[in-house]
């Protein structure tokens, strides 16, 4: 059995998610450029609309092809365990139903949409508050996001290689909400100072909290849901994560569009707050980590241990006698 690895394989799980945002960030203001003439302006969002059909349609089939429904092998003492107690008769409902009782993971859910939530709203308005600030500046608009998404990867994986080494998973989520909400704070007060570099570096900053953590919510998701599906976990998280996004989104362009680009960030520094709040309150059950630990080895030289000390009164009495 090799040693469990899922906290790097969930980083490189996210890493292509997060880089398809950051060629989202890039290549539309390429595509499509900032022109009054509705006719060319329809040409270069059908070719942009063709391309992702592409894409999509290539992705598509790679995963009939490529895809397998899980390894050969399991990867962990703990998934192979999990394979062992999943019952075929039980459903999704029931599982979702385990789930909701499960108070840690509630908040997780909870913590989690927020902190994405507030992610996908910026990412949606980026532009708009960009350019509000520093009008004819599209393409920068679209490069600040990518530097948003990378310095998001980068973190995802330092996080990824702390989380594997130290097995700290709420320590490193609070810490990394906490620094989110700094990182947010710092942009949202620099962005209208008119030096655009100064964006790069607050936006850069906060996207390697903001995003770095979004694969730190599904790990720890599973840790504290297992031996639950991931797959229902994980659906619970991006769930939240919409509802959340469509939620602030909304609400932050209604902000921004009324009182401006400050009083609208300053409304997801408070939904952030409120997240470092609750995370503080989440209370670290690894039960994942606590089955793998469980090994026939340990459990051998447990019972040796015990079989030596019960053994121990007796030599000493006789070597007392």
């Amino acid at each position: 059995m090799r040693a469990d690895n899922s906290s790097t394989i969930c980083v490189c799980r996210s890493w292509s998610w997060e880089l398809g945002i950051a060629i989202g960030f890039l290549v539309p203001p390429v595509l499509v450029p900032n022109i009054e003439d509705q006719d060319k302006l329809a040409y270069h969002i059908s070719i942009m609309f063709y391309i992702i059909g592409g894409v999509a349609t290539l992705l598509l089939i790679l995963v009939i092809i490529v895809f397998k429904e899980k390894p050969k092998y399991p990867p962990s003492r703990a998934q192979s365990l999990s394979y062992a107690l999943a019952s075929p008769d039980t459903s999704y409902l029931s599982s979702i139903i385990r789930l909701f009782k499960n108070l840690n993971f509630v908040l997780l859910v909870i913590t989690y949409g927020l902190n994405a939530g507030a992610f996908y709203a910026l990412s949606t308005l980026l532009n708009r508050m960009v350019i509000r600030h520093y009008p004819g500046e599209e393409v920068n608009a679209g490069r600040i996001g990518l530097t948003i998404v990378i310095a998001g990867m980068l973190g995802a994986v330092l996080s990824g290689i702390w989380l594997d080494r130290s097995k700290t998973y709420k320590e490193t989520t609070l810490v990394v909400y906490i620094m989110t909400l700094v990182g947010m704070l710092v942009y949202t007060f620099t962005l209208n100072l008119g030096y655009l570099w100064v964006v790069f570096i607050t936006a850069g900053t906060m996207g390697f909290f903001m995003t770095g953590y979004l694969p730190l919510g599904f790990e720890f998701a599973v840790e504290l849901t297992y031996p639950e599906s991931e797959g229902i976990s994980s659906g619970l998280l991006n769930i939240s994560a919409q509802v959340f996004g469509i939620i602030f989104t909304i609400s932050q362009g209604q902000i921004i569009d009324n009182y401006g680009t400050k009083p609208g960030n300053i409304f997801l520094c408070l939904f952030l707050a409120l997240g470092s709040a609750l995370t503080a309150f989440i209370k670290a059950d690894l039960r994942r980590q606590k089955a793998n630990k469980e090994t026939p080895e340990n459990k051998l030289q447990e019972e040796e241990e015990e079989s030596n000390s019960s053994k121990l009164p007796t030599a000493v009495s006789e070597d007392h006698l």
